[in-house]
């Protein structure tokens, strides 16, 4: 990872032209050359960047601005204020298109380079296959006598989240989202589908759960005839740990 900090100006042309005026920034560029461009205030995003695959060539005109100065020339007019020329530029090409992103540094505060090592990844707390492994582990949230028959239980289009039974021995089919919307329910409804054409499951119910529910979502489930059921992941998760708890 190479960090600069530098008084810069960006100009990017391709499927669309934008320009960034000269100001002070952070410019990042990753082992990959993608390069990104931040200013001190706004969003967590950058100002612009070209993203990889790309490939990105450096080009130092401090000395072409040295040989310039022995040269001689001077304007004729005392008023006249050279604009500043950068010392270098960076030219950042896409791979894969005509887009173009130029980097233009007139004075450079630091230019760092760290090597990163491996990044093992984010780590996500209370996502789907969380909540999944929880309302397994915890199955009477369906309903009192409710028995798990087993997580990503097969299908020929694909697996379902929890299959259980419930205390009259019916199967039940679970389908699990964080968010849950039209998509989720359509889904369930595809599984109950192909789970009921079986005579050794039938009849299969469904039941739609997740953190939050969308109101169109409810709608459609009762339509189908599927239970809504909203799961309380930080309580769900507080029923797996042993920790002493003042309340």
């Amino acid at each position: 990872m190479r960090i600069i900090v530098a008084d810069c100006s960006a100009e990017y042309s391709g499927r669309l032209n934008a320009s960034l005026p000269q100001a002070k920034r952070v410019i990042l560029i990753k082992a990959d050359q993608s390069c990104l461009i931040f200013s001190e205030l706004g969003s967590y995003k950058p100002l612009n960047w070209m993203a990889a695959p790309c490939t990105l060539r450096e080009t130092d005109l401090a000395d072409r601005a040295d040989q310039a100065d022995t040269t001689g020339e001077t304007s004729s007019d005392p008023e006249t204020v050279a604009e500043p020329q950068p010392v270098k530029t960076l030219r950042v090409s896409a791979d894969k298109t005509s887009d173009v992103l130029v980097v233009s540094l007139y004075h450079v505060y630091s230019d760092q380079t760290y090597d990163l090592g491996i990044d093992p990844g984010l780590r996500k707390d209370g996502v789907e296959d969380h909540l999944q492994r929880y309302l397994a582990e915890q199955i009477e949230r369906i309903g009192e006598g409710a028995k798990l028959v087993r997580r990503e239980y097969p299908t020929a289009i694909g697996p379902v989240d929890i299959m259980a039974t419930d205390a009259d021995g019916r199967h039940v089919a679970i389908e699990i989202k964080r968010h849950g919307g039209i998509d989720g329910v359509e889904q369930l409804t595809r599984y109950c589908e192909l789970l009921n054409r079986d005579p050794l499951l039938a009849p299969v119910r469904g039941i739609f759960a997740a953190q939050t529910i969308s109101p169109q979502a409810q709608v459609l489930a009762k339509d189908r005839g599927f239970e809504c059921l909203i799961l309380d992941y930080d309580e769900m998760k507080g029923q797996d740990s042993d920790e002493l708890r003042l309340f």
